[in-house]
């Protein structure tokens, strides 16, 4: 086994290990992939203000998101597909992240179901969902994510028309993977995940065949997908969707001011600044970029939070100090999960977490909630999109 000391010595091996499908899935943007790559490139042009003969024992990483202790300000992001990156993966991700004290965020585009989560877990997780048409369909699921105690639903926003991604068009990417002499050929190079996908009888969308009207087996999914997404989505509706859930819940895809005072106007907990990682909208922002403004647009009106680009603990700790109070990881685990399973998940958290505690350290800071804009230098007009970098 390698010596893995950052997050892309796990990508590498995810790479090796994975079927060209579900990498690719996860390792793509939208049409030229111009936003997937500034989201992390933009994270590189902000720098740190080192701090010396300051105190810096008794750090701590530890703080809340939405009321609930964390470990570190990071979540497992929710991930559709999670499942095929391993064999039972959200599961896997889900113990990682309860035990490291961080929240694990479920798809609802999951392998593994809610149920399924809920039986293999003791600490209640969230649940994010898509803004789907079918209210009877979104009522019950509400109400299994009740049964199954989750804490908080995740609602993302930014998904009524589908961006393009070339790579998974090309793949024929699916879930079991279509049996193609591409396919198979690819997947015969991967024997260590094919037999651990054998050895599962999880290898579908757990949360909506058998649950949705008319999907009663994976082929008829598609045709339910192509009509489920509500390009008819307005605040009214996502307002209705609080109702009906009655608990905490997060907006996902906030990236403009505008947007964040409607999502507080109409009582989110909190919001996730995000561009869905720049797998929608290419040519939109970073959400990194976009941070500051949302802060200084909303204030403490609603808690914020930030995901898309996060590769390290030093960007964890550079969106906690331009006002972020937590962040989620989406690829950084799944890169952990594809390579090693459970241990990987746990890995991809340690790696993320040293590197925020060190950092810190030598920004002189010991706690979380003294990070500000006071350790970073940024380049002029970061917090304004339309100056050039």
């Amino acid at each position: 086994m390698p010596v893995i000391t950052n997050i892309e010595d796990l990508r590498c091996i995810y790479e090796r290990r994975t079927p060209r499908m579900f990498y690719d899935y996860a390792e793509s943007g939208s049409w030229t992939e111009q936003t997937f790559r500034e989201n992390t490139s933009d994270f590189a042009k902000i720098r740190l203000k080192q701090r010396v003969a300051v105190d810096m024992s008794n750090r701590s990483t530890r703080t809340q998101m939405i009321g609930e202790d964390v470990a570190m300000p990071v979540g497992l992001a929710p991930v559709g597909l999670t499942g095929m990156q391993s064999a039972d993966g959200e599961i896997k991700a889900a113990r990682a992240a309860e035990k490291f004290g961080v929240p694990f965020c479920l798809s609802t585009m999951s392998i593994c179901s809610i149920e399924d989560v809920a039986a293999h877990t003791k600490k209640p997780f969230w649940f994010q969902v898509y803004t789907l048409k079918d209210d009877d369909f979104m009522r019950r699921l509400f109400e299994r994510a009740h049964a199954a105690n989750c804490s908080a639903i995740i609602v993302t926003v930014d998904l009524q028309v589908l961006g393009q991604r070339h790579k998974d068009l090309k793949n024929g990417l699916s879930a079991p993977p279509k049996l193609t002499a591409k396919s198979i050929a690819n997947m015969m190079t991967k024997i260590p995940w094919g037999l651990e996908m054998l050895g599962t009888k999880r290898r579908f969308f757990g949360n909506i065949v058998g649950h949705a009207k008319g999907v009663t087996d994976p082929s008829s999914l598609s045709t339910w997908t192509a009509e489920a997404f509500d390009p008819a989505l307005d605040w009214n509706r996502i307002a209705q969707f609080k109702e009906w859930w009655g608990g905490k819940m997060i907006v996902k895809g906030i990236m403009e001011p505008e947007d964040a005072r409607r999502a507080a106007e109409i009582g989110a907990d909190a919001i996730i600044v995000s561009n869905h990682g720049g797998r929608q909208l290419d040519g939109a922002v970073s959400s990194i970029r976009m941070l500051p403004s949302i802060v200084e647009a909303v204030g403490d009106r609603v808690e914020i939070h930030l995901d898309s680009g996060i590769r390290s603990g030093q960007d964890v700790l550079k969106a906690i100090a331009l006002g972020a109070k937590g962040t989620y990881i989406g690829r950084a685990f799944t890169y952990g999960l594809g390579a090693m399973g459970e241990a990987g998940v746990t890995k991809a958290l340690e790696i993320i977490h040293k590197e925020l505690d060190v950092t810190m350290g030598l920004c002189g800071q010991t706690n979380i909630s003294d990070l500000g804009p006071h350790n970073l230098y940024l380049p002029q007009g970061f917090g304004d999109p339309t100056v050039p970098l």
